[in-house]
């Protein structure tokens, strides 16, 4: 269980907010809003109003007590840049900020920013992965150029083994794992016989992946 401040509470830091609580983590909220603090009581373990560009009133928060920091404002380009510089002066541990633009993620980087989201980049190509070919079914970037793909096996794979079609030698890409109906089995090895009900778990580079399975 981690302490964490969570700085802006719209819609991005009301989903990240919600989902620290699933994960059982203790949020202070910060927003300006008097009714989205209010809103977000519910979800988070104490809540404040206040400036995040007040200097004071951050040094008031502790921030140095915190595990991590959530810049989450998305409607103010300066307020943004402004707390990440702020928390980082205050001697916060690490400073998640969310961008708005590419321009945004450049300057919270140099602001300070210890790590930057971008959730309409990352959104928009998972979206154009996902649904631009109709045998992937998941994929999550790695960094880097590598993904992993949750993907139908290729009808020529079906019924041989991984250690058959030696795939890491061919392709340089690993079976992490098969899933069939919600479960995954990640016990397997050179001898595990690939079927047709089930979707295999891939980690490799995005363009090998393209090669291979014909993406």
């Amino acid at each position: 269980m981690k302490s964490v401040l969570l700085i802006g509470v719209g819609r991005f830091g009301r989903n990240t907010a919600i989902k620290l609580k699933e994960l059982h983590h203790q949020v202070m909220a910060v927003d300006k809003d008097e009714k989205r603090i209010s809103e977000i009581m519910p979800y988070v373990t104490d809540a404040r109003i206040g400036d995040s560009t007040d200097e004071g009133f951050l040094q008031s928060l502790g921030i140095r007590n915190y595990d991590l920091c959530y810049v989450c404002i998305g409607d103010s380009f300066q307020d943004s840049l402004e707390t990440t510089s702020l928390l980082k002066e205050a001697g916060a541990r690490m400073v998640v900020a969310r961008a708005s633009s590419e321009v945004h993620a450049k300057f919270l980087g140099r602001n300070g920013a210890d790590a930057v989201v971008y959730p309409e980049q990352q959104v928009a190509e998972w979206a154009a992965i996902r649904y631009s070919a109709d045998h992937i079914f998941d994929y999550i970037a790695m960094g880097c150029g590598y993904g992993i793909f949750e993907i139908a096996a290729p009808e020529r794979w079906i019924g041989r083994t991984i250690g058959e079609l030696d795939i890491r030698k061919h392709w340089q890409i690993n079976i992490l794992a098969t899933k069939s109906e919600g479960t995954i089995n990640m016990n397997i090895g050179p001898d595990t016989v690939l079927t047709a009900n089930e979707t295999l778990l891939v980690l490799g580079r995005n363009e090998e992946m393209k090669k291979c399975f014909k993406i």
